[in-house]
């Protein structure tokens, strides 16, 4: 059974005040259903639709049910968190899921993974930008004196400068508008692959592998990132008006997103076949309006997804610095962060390794692991249905061996590259 009310509290004193903290800081905040399921559609249907191709490319077209499988795990511990929150009604963040379950030390654990994944997005968005814009302008240069800045370090640090102000908005309700932009972003992108394909000539005459071992670790890393939205899954839950309504949500955001994903994964395979790209976008023909329509349009998308990444990373920073009241501190201290992800995005500028990284141990552990050993730990393994427990043990197991293999792939490749 759940700990019951009148047991040892969920928090101690300090990280309950700064649980109430937050809680008064988003009192106005209660998002409806619609704009819940735009900030959850705008956090899974991210970067990794540009990836998606080079995914199947790595595991052949048997891998593409890897896909699927990756989508209903990911799906079901997102409604296990929802369980978890469920248990107490203080429960607003993932971190305070872990320390429910595990104690303060629980905290910290969940914390340093969920924060260190959201970082590293963030991190790939930049990456994603500066190489997009130096594809449509790869000539740009700055030259300030003695210091020469090429072109795609540049739209790095440019974008960042326009994306910083979207990390300044508080409110999940009003951030909603903005990741509407991006939800229609994302379907943007795919009809632009395939009017390439279609109209201007590319085809579909790649036939690619049926099934490729050796690449299949690296695959599932992929996949898994197209899924790693389960970090701000509580945020988004706890800002809704009707919060039971939030297992909704969820299905339909992944329904959604699933068949988003499938189809730019067979139509960038088909068109490019084992020579896709990490980003499908570089493949795109350049001079083609379905190219420059697809390129603009994966250019909107961090814009959109940049600070509901963020945003988790800042509020926890600012719990532990600043009173909530202080609004000056709150806009440097959110400055600072995302100067931070500028400098990291110009040392590792390795888009598709990155994102395999990310996937393989941080939202492996995130998405899929967490969930089911909190979930296990909170209700007790002899209340879980056997079946569920079943279903539990093999998802913390294929877990456990894909975190170790993919993130061996990918650290192997970054260190190939440097």
């Amino acid at each position: 059974m759940a700990r019951s009310a009148s047991e040892e509290p969920l928090l101690p004193l300090l990280e309950l005040k700064s649980s109430e903290k937050l809680a008064e800081t988003h009192q106005h905040d209660d998002a409806t259903f619609i704009r819940t399921c735009f900030n959850g559609l705008n956090a899974l249907s991210g970067v990794g639709l540009l990836s998606i191709p080079y995914a199947l490319s790595q595991g052949g077209w048997l891998s593409l049910l890897l896909l699927f499988i990756v989508a209903m795990i990911c799906c079901y511990t997102g409604l296990l968190l929802q369980r978890c929150m469920n248990a107490d009604p203080r429960i607003r963040t993932y971190p305070d899921i872990g320390e429910f379950a595990f104690g303060y030390s629980g905290r910290i654990f969940v914390s340093i993974f969920m924060y260190l994944e959201l970082y590293l997005v963030a991190i790939g968005f930049l990456i994603l930008e500066g190489d997009n814009l130096d594809k449509l302008f790869p000539d740009t240069r700055l030259t300030v004196g003695t210091v020469s800045i090429a072109s795609k370090q540049l739209f790095v640090m440019l974008v960042a400068l326009i994306i910083l102000p979207t990390t300044w908005l508080r409110s999940l309700g009003v951030l909603a508008y903005v990741s509407a932009g991006g939800v229609l972003a994302s379907v943007i992108v795919v009809f632009s692959v395939l009017w390439a394909a279609t109209v201007d000539g590319v085809g579909f005459g790649e036939r690619g592998r049926f099934s490729n071992l050796s690449g299949l670790p690296t695959a599932l890393g992929l996949y898994t990132f197209c899924y790693c939205g389960h970090a701000v899954f509580p945020t988004l839950c706890t800002s809704m008006k009707d919060k039971s309504k939030f297992s909704k949500v969820l299905l339909l955001c992944f329904i959604t997103c699933t068949l988003n994903y499938g189809s730019m994964a067979i139509l960038g395979y088909l068109m490019y076949g084992d020579s896709v790209n990490s980003q499908v976008t570089l493949n795109l023909p350049t001079g083609k309006l379905s190219s420059k329509v697809a390129i603009y349009t994966t250019l909107i998308n961090p814009f959109s997804k940049y600070a509901l990444m963020i945003a988790p990373v800042a509020t926890a920073i600012e719990e532990r610095l600043i009173t909530v009241n202080k609004r000056s501190p709150m806009l440097l201290i959110r400055s600072l962060v995302v100067l931070s992800t500028v400098v990291i995005a110009l040392t590792i500028p390795f888009f598709g390794s990155l994102m395999a990284l990310i996937g393989s141990l941080l939202s492996i552990i995130v998405s899929m692991m967490l969930p089911c050993i909190c979930y296990i730990k909170i209700f007790g393994a002899s209340q879980v249905r056997k079946v569920e427990l079943v279903l539990i043990s093999g998802i913390l197991l294929t877990g456990s061996l894909v975190a170790v293999t993919g993130t061996y792939s990918s650290l192997k490749e970054i260190i190939h590259q440097f």
